[in-house]
This record gives structure tokens, sequence and C-alpha cells, in this order.
């Protein structure tokens, strides 16, 4: 309770020899990658298009995947510091990138948008907020599966105490999780289907999970194998489609990806890699 689950020590380890001297600019793909930094209370973005531009923003790719995993009461915030081109420090002091976008769909279309904006021939000749000409796959990592164990009478007689830790779970932080990143597939979900090109558009997402295979840190092999299972059987499934109305994935008609690397709609070799 006093401080977070991990001292973060051996991840630190791992991820700095994994990564070396490798920094934001040298990744082989365009990737965007968000961070939330809790000194300046707001987001901070890297990606490879920002770090070839700002000197500042081009950190140690290890620098910035250990802020990003910085889940709060998981992992310690890591704070590193970078340099201004005229040598002047900059300092960030980074969380979990998930508090700022715990889906990052939103983010991938912003930065698109901006580059097409600042004339990056790379997406020559889509026009801004020419949605209908981008492909997205937003790939999740699953949710608990909804039990409806709260309600307003419930919640009604918590102190601050019970928000933040009841019956093994965590509800005002499970509760703005699970809002921000709903909030932002349907809005992607609504803008691709008013647009006609829902097909550009695929979110694959388990909202099933249970006990062990919905934890942030349980990694035994008998969990990782559990996980695997949980990716076969979703592929078994029938396509869903979120229900703007209830939040709810419900079955819905069946649409194919017959996109090739030779057709016409093949992934533009610039789009974003999101973390």
């Amino acid at each position: 309770m006093a401080g977070p689950k991990y001292d973060g020590e051996y991840l630190l380890s791992i991820v700095k020899k994994l990564l070396g001297d490798t920094r934001v600019s040298d990744t082989l793909k365009n990737i965007v990658i968000p961070t939330f930094d809790i000194k300046h209370m707001q987001p901070t973005i890297f990606s490879t298009y920002d770090a070839m531009q700002d000197v500042s923003k081009n950190a140690l790719l290890s620098d910035v995947c250990i802020g990003t995993s910085a889940a709060p009461t998981y992992l310690p915030g890591h704070r590193f510091e970078t340099k201004y081109e005229d040598g002047t420090p900059r300092t960030f002091n980074l969380i979990d990138g998930g508090v700022a976008a715990n889906n990052t769909t939103l983010l991938a279309m912003t930065h698109v948008t901006k580059q097409i904006l600042m004339g990056n021939r790379d997406f020559f000749p889509i026009k801004p907020a020419d949605y209908g000409k981008f492909m997205i796959l937003s790939l999740g990592t699953g949710t608990a599966k909804i039990e409806e164990k709260f309600d307003a009478g419930q919640c009604g007689k918590r102190g601050i105490l019970g928000w933040l830790y009841n019956s093994g779970a965590t509800p005002i932080i499970d509760s703005f999780s699970q809002a921000s990143s709903d909030l932002v597939d349907i809005h992607a979900s609504v803008l691709f289907q008013e647009l006609h090109c829902e097909k550009r558009y695929l979110r694959i997402q388990d909202d099933e999970l249970t006990e062990e295979t919905a934890s942030v840190d349980v990694s035994t092999t008998e969990n990782l194998n559990r996980l695997v299972g949980v990716g076969k059987a979703l592929l078994k499934r029938k396509m869903c489609k979120v229900n703007v109305e209830t939040g709810k994935n419900e079955p819905g008609p069946v649409l194919r990806y017959p996109y090739t690397a030779k057709g016409k709609d093949a992934v533009h070799k610039s789009a974003p890699s999101i973390r």
C-alpha cells in the first residue's frame, strides 16, 4: 500500500539490455508511443517523425518503453533527461501511457493527420481528415468480463478507500480505464460507419477475460498458455460490432478484408505502429 508492487529494477535491466543505445529515430517502422508526464500533468507522445525533427524527443527507446510501462501501483514512474538543440536539458517524469491513451486508435489517426498537414510526402496524396483513405487495425489486450458487481447504491456508500480498492478490484481506476477505451472505440466505429467505409476499421478485443487471464502481472507459464488459448478461441468467434447505446459487442455482419500488399488498398508503408 505504501509503494508500487514492484521496484522495476529487473524490467529496467532487461529493456536496457535488449534496446541498448537505440533511439526513437532509429526504429525500422514509424512508431507512436503515448506516455503521461506526471510532473506536468499532460500526455507526452513520442514518435519516429517527431524524433527526427526535435532532438529533445529523440530519447533512448529503452527510457520511453520503461516510462510507458510504469503502471501506477505496479511500477515506479521513470525519470530521464534529454537535451534540446542548444544543449539545455529536458526532463521527463513518465508513467503508463494508458493513463493518456488506453486505446490508441485516435492517437494514431491524429498523428497521421498532423503529418499530412505538415506536408509529409510519405502520405501524399491523402488529405487531412480524409479518413476514408485510412486503414486501422486496433489490437486490444483484453478486458475483464463485465459482471455487474457494482451498482449506484453500493458506490454511494463508498469513501476514498472504497473507490480505490474493493474486493480485489480498483473501481475508480477500472472505471476511468474502461470508459476511456470504450469511448475511443465507439467514436471510431461510428465515424467509419458514417463514412461508409467500416471495413477500414477493425478492433480486435476479447471482453470476456476472467480471473488470472484478466490480471496485469500474472506471468506464470500456466497463465501465458491460457492467454494463448484465449487468442485462438477469439479467432473462432463471430465478428461483433460495438453497440453505441450499451457499449457492448454484439454479433454483426461478416466483413471480409481482401486487402493485399499488391492491391490499391495495401497498408501504407509509412503507417505508424502504436506500442
